[in-house]
């Protein structure tokens, strides 16, 4: 996907002032509901390592875990099947890095519980990463430097500005709509990456172009700097404009 990363200084300051407050909003609506119980069990769990304090490799090649390359052909597939005009070898590459990018960022957010409990122990310090859309902008910033040029990476976001709003990427073949796409969904089944037609999913998922393109230009201008924080492709991951999922 071409992306633009041109946005000025004031955008991505009022980008992330519109998202903190909308999330930590959010936030207080659901964390209340479950502070009591869960905040006895996180006191006495051990291990709860931040993401950025975990030994991170940028990747070289794509080494899809055994267990996952059935699921990676699969989804090569339906990314093939998208359009005549989407390039084999490119599906294959996307479905291969992400699920190599999934595999590591799963190591490294050190996923404990739930998806529910890991957002309780991200809200109260305890852990850096791994809201859902976390997830999504370390796998889009992933996908994007795979420069593709038959596929293009879309946001998608469902039951935005409440407490059930998710957010995933959806991958289109180039020039066609956003609900024609097939989601990618790392943080509903706990850091292993789910993929579905986006129009026939249970969350009514929109595109959110604004997002992207703030996700995008965000880690260029890290990477331009050299204060980038390495996942795959040494591409930025650091703490986002939104306050949780």
């Amino acid at each position: 996907m071409e992306t633009k990363v041109n946005i000025d200084q004031k955008t991505l300051r009022a980008l992330s002032y519109e998202r903190a407050t909308r999330y930590r909003r959010r936030q207080h609506q659901w964390v209340h509901r479950v502070a009591g119980v869960i905040a006895m069990v996180a006191l006495s769990a051990t291990g709860f390592a931040s993401a950025a304090q975990q030994p991170q490799t940028p990747f070289t090649s794509f080494q899809v875990p055994r267990s996952d390359l059935a699921a990676a052909e699969e989804l090569a597939n339906q990314l093939s099947a998208l359009s005549p005009r989407v390039n084999r070898t490119e599906a294959k590459l996307l479905a291969d890095c992400a699920y190599t990018t999934v595999t590591q960022l799963r190591r490294e957010y050190r996923m404990f519980g739930t998806p529910i409990f890991n957002n309780f122990l991200i809200y109260q310090g305890l852990k850096k990463r791994g809201y859902c859309y976390q997830w999504s902008e370390d796998l889009l910033i992933a996908l994007d430097a795979l420069r593709l040029t038959s596929l293009e990476l879309r946001w998608g976001e469902s039951n935005p500005d409440n407490w059930r709003e998710n957010n995933c990427l959806v991958v289109t073949a180039k020039g066609q709509p956003f609900r024609s796409g097939i989601m990618l969904d790392c943080w509903r089944h706990f850091g292993h990456l789910y993929f579905h037609p986006v129009a026939s999913d249970t969350d009514p998922f929109v595109e959110n172009r604004k997002y992207a393109h703030f996700v995008l230009a965000r880690s260029a201008e890290r990477n331009s700097s050299g204060a980038n924080h390495r996942v795959a492709f040494q591409r930025s991951n650091k703490t986002s404009a939104k306050t949780g999922d």
